[in-house]
């Protein structure tokens, strides 16, 4: 635990040192640079009142605006919410939103390791937590996040069998989670949330799925069905030694059938025939 807090601090320490480094330019603009903004700040006052609807910009409250100053980014970093002031000739600036972007992993193809394919889609939920990387480290943060979450998936997916994908949804998510905030950790994009929404298999393995579950069941309900057979024969055998030590008990329980049957007001008719005369025609 303590190894994984420090490679956290090691990484957000390098994170705010590339920030720095691409924060810290102005100095670096060069003699012409500071003319021509020196240039473009004495046109902006000439041109009062009208060049400041130019300079006057606002960001709303869930964005933030990096500004490049002659294709360098302006010290302080992302400026935002609300108002900031740009220099109309030398000065440019990129909105970037920083609220929780949602998007659906296309259904991907994979071959387990058991060697199934498999259709497995998902969810991923990420946020800009870095404007300045978001913008200078990548060309489209958006897109790329999005191609490495389905690269991922079928990478991850490609490690597990059929069984570990139907029943470890949540340790596959994290674990895709993990391996894309390490991977998205320079482009100031922080993966929030993954999701496996849905694992769809080729008809044919359903079907012997089903008919693997059908027998199971079958298998399952005939040694239940065993197990009761031999449990009645064993309390059968008990009362049949029982009724054996006493005649008596074999009438009583004659006359108690009797009795049950005659309670469901039927029209079945009984003749009782002592078994001891049976018995005597069975010997002769």
């Amino acid at each position: 635990m303590e190894d994984g807090r420090e490679t956290a601090a090691m990484r957000e320490q390098k994170r705010k040192d590339r920030q720095i480094a691409l924060e810290n330019t102005d100095s670096d603009i060069g003699l012409c640079g500071w003319i021509l903004v020196l240039f473009s700040i004495l046109l902006t006052l000439l041109t009062l009142p009208l060049s400041i609807w130019m300079c006057i910009k606002i960001v709303k409250e869930y964005e933030r605006a990096i500004i490049f100053r002659l294709g360098r980014i302006l010290r302080g970093g992302a400026k935002g919410p609300g108002l900031f002031f740009i220099l109309p000739c030398t000065d440019s600036f990129i909105n970037v939103d920083m609220r929780t972007i949602t998007f659906d992993i296309p259904p991907q193809e994979v071959l387990t390791k058991d060697s199934v394919t498999v259709s497995v889609d998902g969810v991923v939920y990420y946020r800009v937590q870095n404007a300045t990387l978001a913008v200078a480290n990548i060309t489209n943060a958006d897109a790329a996040t999005r191609l490495l979450a389905q690269t991922t998936l079928r990478n991850v997916l490609g490690t597990k069998n059929l069984a570990e994908i139907l029943s470890d949804r949540e340790e596959i998510a994290h674990s895709m989670q993990s391996t894309l905030d390490d991977a998205t950790d320079d482009w100031g994009i922080k993966v929030e949330r993954v999701e496996i929404k849905d694992v769809k298999l080729p008809l044919q393995l359903q079907r012997a799925m089903a008919a693997e579950a059908e027998a199971t069941r079958e298998a399952r309900a005939k040694v239940i069905a065993a197990e009761g057979e031999m449990n009645a024969s064993r309390a059968l055998k008990e009362a049949s030694l029982v009724i054996a030590e006493s005649p008596s008990a074999l009438q009583l329980r004659y006359l108690q059938t009797l009795n049950t049957i005659a309670a469901e007001k039927n029209s079945t008719i009984i003749f009782p025939l002592p078994i001891d005369m049976m018995q005597s025609f069975m010997k002769h």
